[in-house]
């Protein structure tokens, strides 16, 4: 599956770790193509921990509909190269700040406008049909990803506690805990992180809860152990460690649209042919490549959402 997401908040241009020899080097124009085409790679195993220390529990999975043939991204920069704002405002800081994040016990309660509230537990979860889905994750920034992502469909756990007529909207919402999440000691954004869809998009095929990837269980910094993917949207939809999921009639006001309303509208859809207030969306550049190259609408689903959208303008409802 091809999909894109953009993630938490951006510098006017981010290059990945592998490719130069550190961005602050790039920035000040000190580093050249050639030098890190050389040591890109090999300065990287140096500086970041080891891949194997991050090794979760394998998961049987099956192939989704939706997978993708590119190439994916290596485990080492999916896992060292992290918006996760609950523990570092830094994408090179989440890797080591959450090694140590306690992921058991962990349920996550479902409730609001639904005929059968329930709460489920991570390792029930764990059991449901899972598919790999693996998807291009877009960042405004201009780079992005190919994650083999593992996880179901959001729908097959909302169709157990059976939402009502009055239902409309499905409001998600991460753990709270200061100990925990270092990150959340500091003001910069409302905690908890709270993230929404509309119902039909809840339950569209695409939308998953992830559990895991590259065969295992999620990492720690990835958002173990259940975050949304939400493929033709930008990345800061995918919301990471969800504690309850709320359905409702009214529009969630998600974490960046409060705190950016300006920048980050409810919808986060990829459109190119909108800017970002403070950059181009037109790009993107794919993390191992020098080269941007064209975004595409939805992120390349518009033959599976474009449908969703009749009649809005993408542009006001951004």
């Amino acid at each position: 599956m091809l999909i894109k997401k953009s993630f938490d908040i951006s510098s006017s241009e981010i290059t990945p770790r592998r490719v130069y020899l550190n961005r602050r080097t790039f920035l000040t124009g000190a580093a050249t193509l050639a030098g890190a085409t050389l040591l890109g790679s090999r300065l990287r195993d140096i500086v970041s921990p080891s891949v194997a220390a991050m090794a979760g529990t394998k998961l049987n999975y099956t192939d989704g509909p939706f997978s993708t043939t590119e190439k994916q991204t290596p485990l080492q920069d999916i896992t060292h190269y992290n918006n996760y704002y609950e523990f570092s405002t830094d994408k090179y800081e989440p890797a080591d700040l959450a090694k140590n994040f306690q992921t058991r016990p962990w349920t996550v309660r479902v409730e609001g406008l639904v005929n059968k509230p329930q709460t489920f537990d991570i390792e029930a979860l764990l059991k449901m049909p899972l598919e790999e889905r693996i998807y291009r994750m877009r960042c405004v920034e201009g780079w992005s990803m190919v994650i083999p992502w593992i996880g179901f469909p959001l729908k097959s756990l909302l169709d157990q506690v059976q939402p009502n007529s009055k239902a409309k909207f499905v409001e998600f919402t991460s753990l709270l805990d200061l100990k925990r999440f270092p990150g959340q000691q500091r003001n910069v954004l409302n905690w908890p992180y709270v993230e929404g869809l509309r119902l039909d998009e809840a339950m569209h095929p695409l939308t998953i809860l992830a559990v895991g990837l590259y065969g295992d269980t999620l990492p720690n910094q990835d958002g173990s152990p259940l975050r949304l993917v939400v493929p033709w949207k930008y990345g800061f939809k995918g919301i990471k460690a969800i504690v309850k999921i709320r359905l409702v009639e009214k529009q969630p006001i998600s974490t960046w649209t409060q705190s950016a309303p300006n920048e980050y509208g409810f919808y986060s859809n990829v459109n190119p042919n909108v800017d970002h207030p403070r950059w181009s969306q037109a790009k993107e550049r794919r993390i191992g490549e020098f080269f941007k190259r064209p975004t595409l609408m939805y992120n390349g689903y518009g033959d599976q959402v474009a449908s969703l959208y009749t009649g809005m303008d993408l542009k006001k409802n951004f």
